[in-house]
């Protein structure tokens, strides 16, 4: 559990800028044995315009890009927030076996409300998974509150 937490907190960390990260929330990638990814994606603003270019979905397309499938199905991918449907979608056509996250999609609705940046699904990525063909370990929420201290203040009108 030691390395969970703290492959989680990285995630936040990183995510809560205590680290030089271009402005960028971070998703790590995983993958036992193995390399590590570093996936980064603004969230301040539309990545490239992209509104599907969510930080969790680039790390899998990046990892499908480059590893076999037999070593997607022992990946996890470790993220400051639980993947949104469209994210998970991805991480199960990607193959990446487990997804460990901190702040629940349900705790973000509650911090983001209605704003126009994140109009979130409350459908937990456990529920997206569920309805596949191969079982993908979800662990999750973990350090939910130092989770959503790094998104303290950014949801309110300015």
């Amino acid at each position: 559990m030691h390395d969970l937490a703290q492959r989680t907190r990285v995630a936040i960390t990183v995510d809560g800028r205590e680290v030089e990260v271009d402005d960028g929330l971070t998703v790590l990638t995983r993958l036992t044995p193995g390399p590590v990814y570093l996936c980064r994606a603004p969230d301040a603003e539309l990545p490239e315009g992209d509104p599907t270019r969510h930080a969790e979905l680039v790390a899998a397309a990046l990892a499908a890009r480059h590893l076999p499938p037999e070593v997607l199905a022992g990946a996890t991918l470790y993220s400051s927030a639980e993947p949104c449907a469209m994210c998970a979608g991805a991480i199960y056509w990607c193959g990446i076996g487990r997804v460990v996250y901190a702040l629940s999609e349900h705790a973000l609705l509650g911090l983001t409300g209605d704003h126009p940046e994140n109009p979130t699904f409350s459908l937990p990525c456990r529920e997206v998974f569920a309805r596949g063909q191969r079982h993908i370990e979800v662990i999750g929420p973990a350090l939910e509150a130092e989770a959503a201290a790094a998104h303290a203040g950014f949801w309110t009108p300015r």
